[in-house]
């Protein structure tokens, strides 16, 4: 591929600086979205509606009526809903979802991850950084410790990362309090509490290891600089499976660029 340089000289894809490179694909991003900030803030609070109606909804429904073969999906859309909100708390971190207005941005981003999991967006916002910085090394906390490299020490290890002994005990005390509130208080069935507002959860942290920390950065030679691998899912496969968190090199190498952004980022 030749593009145009600014006194009409030719250059390769392969010529160009990795400032050049930065600045183009922020071109073809920006020509395949009409208006990026308030898409941002559109796309956010879209999923988190869609959560808070789609919990609401689950609640207050009667179970024995729906049968294991409706169950099953619902459990599944409410965790697929529940990654989104971390997708959201995501890019805030990283300033796409409202990139004019921080207080916003970070607003955003602090409901998201609370309404997640009751997770503190400070640590998620100082270790997200941390792993960018430090991708694949010894300071990453996302990364294993080189020791613990299955799947479920990784995960163990990961999610320790982000509470430590005190604030399990504490968020398990809240999710207690939740759980009684929602019993006695609303009258909400304790199996859907589960089903629907719990499970997910679970279910979510789990999809999102698994797809956006140790597929893309199990290998320890692929990737480059990033230790990042990225999936070879189409568009639809990639957006079902965790967002488009598969595309990971890209994000990594273009961390400003939304989620719904990083397909447009991989065709250039």
């Amino acid at each position: 591929m030749k593009l145009k340089g600014g006194w009409g000289q030719s250059q390769s894809l392969a010529e160009l600086t990795e400032k050049q490179k930065y600045c183009l694909t922020r071109l073809i991003y920006v020509r395949h979205s009409s208006n990026p900030a308030p898409t941002g803030v559109l796309v956010a609070l879209v999923i988190i509606a869609l959560w808070a109606s789609s919990l609401v909804a689950f609640l207050y429904v009667d179970i024995a009526q729906l049968g294991f073969l409706w169950i099953l999906p619902a459990v599944l859309g409410r965790t697929y809903i529940q990654t989104g909100l971390f997708i959201v708390a995501h890019d805030a971190i990283h300033g796409s979802v409202m990139p004019s207005d921080r207080r916003l941005n970070h607003g955003i981003g602090r409901l998201a991850v609370t309404l997640y999991a009751l997770l503190s967006y400070r640590k998620l916002f100082l270790n997200h950084w941390k792993h960018h910085r430090y991708p694949g090394q010894a300071k990453d906390p996302d990364f294993h410790d080189g020791t613990h490299r299955n799947f479920l020490l990784w995960y163990w290890r990961f999610m320790d990362g982000y509470m430590n002994f005190k604030e399990r005990i504490v968020m398990l005390f809240k999710m207690i309090a939740i759980f009684l509130v929602a019993s006695f208080g609303l009258h909400i069935s304790v199996t859907n509490m589960f089903l629907f507002w719990f499970l997910p959860i679970v279910l979510s942290s789990t999809q999102l290891f698994f797809f956006g920390t140790y597929l893309p950065h199990r290998s320890e030679s692929g990737g480059g600089d990033h230790h990042a691998v990225s999936s070879n899912y189409p568009i639809f496969l990639s957006l079902l499976t965790c967002y488009h968190f598969g595309y990971h090199w890209e994000h990594h190498e273009y961390p400003d660029i939304p989620w719904y952004g990083l397909p447009s980022v991989r065709q250039s």
